[in-house]
């Protein structure tokens, strides 16, 4: 495939997963899973992981920093720029239609209720793309734990977000250093003369 080849495939790629995502980034999880793991092969079920933790924990909205993320893995810098490209241009387009007929959109019954249907749906993409997610997860005592912690603080505390998804990251990379510290613990250490025998040899 030719470069140029390659860039309008990513920005066409984007752009139809921008023009169909309603309700926020979250909503593009489920599109991206299906469009870029299960058809293109893009990333894997890991990378998907990875690409998620990445884009909660640098600023800037979720959809950007994806398409930004897998546009340069992709195709480099040109790439991200294509990615990032399709993904804004079909809500800046359409925003700046309903911008225009912002009066008659709000008389509108039909509209109003197109607009709820899209709602119920967004509920659900959400939903399935979480339990996709959820299947990947590993299944650990502290990884149901600090799962179920994060909903709870999350649906029923005014607790800040951005503070709870860095504490959560916090507990997870302690987490890590003490398996990792376990695992070292655990390996078969030699004894002094072993140590000797094996000096001397």
């Amino acid at each position: 495939m030719s470069k140029t080849k390659k860039y309008l495939d990513i920005f066409w790629t984007f752009f139809k997963i921008g023009l169909f995502t309603f309700g926020g980034g979250y909503v593009m999880l489920g599109i991206m899973q299906t469009t870029l793991v299960d058809k293109k092969k893009w990333l894997t079920e890991d990378e998907m992981f990875d690409l998620i933790a990445i884009s909660e924990s640098t600023p800037g909205p979720f959809a950007i920093n994806a398409a930004t993320f897998i546009g340069y893995k992709r195709a480099n810098f040109i790439g991200s720029f294509f990615a990032t490209l399709g993904t804004v241009l079909p809500s800046f387009v359409i925003i700046l239609i309903v911008s225009y007929f912002l009066n008659a959109f709000e008389s509108n019954l039909r509209l109003q209720n197109f607009l709820k249907g899209i709602q119920a749906g967004v509920g659900v993409l959400i939903f399935s793309a979480s339990g996709r997610l959820a299947k990947k997860l590993e299944k650990s005592l502290f990884n149901i734990l600090l799962f179920f912690l994060g909903v709870i603080v999350a649906l029923f505390t005014n607790f800040s977000l951005i503070y709870l998804l860095l504490i959560l990251a916090f507990f997870g990379i302690a987490s890590s250093f003490a398996q990792k510290e376990k695992a070292f613990n655990k390996e078969p250490k030699l004894s002094d003369k072993e140590e000797d025998s094996h000096d001397n040899y």
